[in-house]
């Protein structure tokens, strides 16, 4: 089953995203202000066409894996939950719609992020998840500053090495700790002491 929300303007409503069949389209066309929306749905049962949120919260409560928030205009809005691998802002040329994607003065202060991008915005606006989430920004500018110094376990060989290789339009990536320790072979006290060395990286 399929459920559209598109072409219209919701306000102060709380839109619960949980059918385990169905499948969710927010878009084109669509407008929530003020609305709380609920997500009980893996990655592939959603999906975001071309829409702006504004001052929404988005409360994920089945961690999202591999999402491109690519194609939401959002502004003032929060997040809270788990989510991993998930691209926001204009990813250029990602898909259609892209240049309309946005992300500015939102709150991610209670989401824990893992693997996720931002593209073309401007971090300055945002709100970041702390310790023991940590945020490395302009990889691809400072790429080679951080070539240059040693890294605990596989992280550097894994994840610092290929930063050069990140779309050109990345402009931020957040990482859990925990996650990338356990998976690269290193403590997150190994980690936070190199990450602590460089002041373009929010944790």
């Amino acid at each position: 089953m399929n459920f559209h929300y598109e072409a219209r303007e919701i306000e102060g409503q709380r839109l619960e995203l949980a059918d385990k069949d169905g499948i969710y389209f927010l878009g084109p066309s669509l407008t929530l202000r003020r609305c709380t929306v609920v997500l009980r749905v893996p990655a592939r049962w959603l999906h975001i066409l071309p829409s702006r949120f504004i001052d929404c919260t988005f409360e994920v409560k089945q961690e999202l894996k591999n999402f491109p928030w690519v194609g939401a205009a959002m502004k003032g809005c929060r997040f809270k939950g788990r989510m991993s691998g998930c691209d926001f802002g204009p990813w250029r040329n990602y898909t259609e719609g892209w240049e309309q994607s946005s992300v500015e003065d939102c709150d991610f202060s209670e989401a824990q992020l893992s693997n996720c991008r931002f593209h073309g915005c401007d971090m300055r606006t945002l709100r970041l998840p702390r310790w023991p989430c940590f945020t490395i920004l302009d990889p691809i500018g400072r790429s080679r500053e951080l070539n240059s110094v040693q890294w605990p376990g596989r992280f550097g060989a894994v994840v610092v090495e290929n930063l050069s290789t990140e779309p050109p339009s990345t402009v931020a990536m957040t990482f859990f700790a925990p996650l990338m320790a356990k998976r690269f072979g290193t403590t997150e006290e190994e980690l936070k002491a190199a990450i602590e060395r460089f002041d373009f990286i929010v944790h």
